[in-house]
């Protein structure tokens, strides 16, 4: 149905209720006629969502720039893997080649995928669900925040409408799901 990417953590120092959230992401993604779109990488979360989309009979594609394959965390047993010159080519081909998107708890690199995403929906660049997949609080935080910008006209009300906070894999997906039949 629909080519979801997920973005999250690669750090390979996780607590394991992230590394699980990821697998069962990733499990979900196949009975559901869904296939995943990752940064090709096979540590982390990241690794974990892949090897969970496959074992769920999901399609994956992982996209990861040349200098992290040279530091062999690429995810090999993606069934595409495309390899790109930096991490703006890898961000570009991620946004071309998905139809929605799912953030999952993760740091620095996590948030500049979700804010790529989201930044390019409110210039209307694409039109596809972004949901924030946040069962235990994570980003309350910075959801309360960037709130707090809303407030102060820094940040549009209708932008924070674009992404979509759900506390469960299966609302994320209904929500993606629901967008595909709009």
């Amino acid at each position: 149905m629909a080519a979801i990417c997920v973005f999250c953590a690669s750090s390979s120092t996780l607590d394991q209720q992230w590394l699980d959230l990821a697998t069962q992401l990733g499990k979900s993604l196949g009975p559901r006629g869904h296939s995943l779109v990752s940064g090709g990488g096979c540590v982390g979360m990241m690794g974990a969502v892949a090897d969970g989309a496959r074992a769920g009979g999901a399609h994956t594609l992982g996209v990861i720039p040349q200098t992290l394959v040279d530091l062999e965390v690429a995810d090999t047993g993606s069934d595409e893997l495309v390899v790109t010159t930096d991490m703006g080519a890898r961000k570009n081909i991620m946004i071309e080649r998905s139809d929605a998107f799912i953030t999952l708890p993760g740091g620095l690199g996590t948030l500049d995928e979700l804010f790529e995403v989201w930044t390019t929906a409110t210039l209307d660049l694409h039109r596809k669900p972004i949901v924030l997949l946040d069962p235990t609080g994570f980003y309350d935080g910075l959801w309360s925040w960037l709130s707090g910008l809303a407030d102060t006209e820094f940040v549009r009300r209708p932008a924070l409408a674009q992404v979509t906070v759900v506390s469960s894999i299966e609302a994320a997906l209904d929500t993606i799901e629901a967008a595909a039949r709009a």
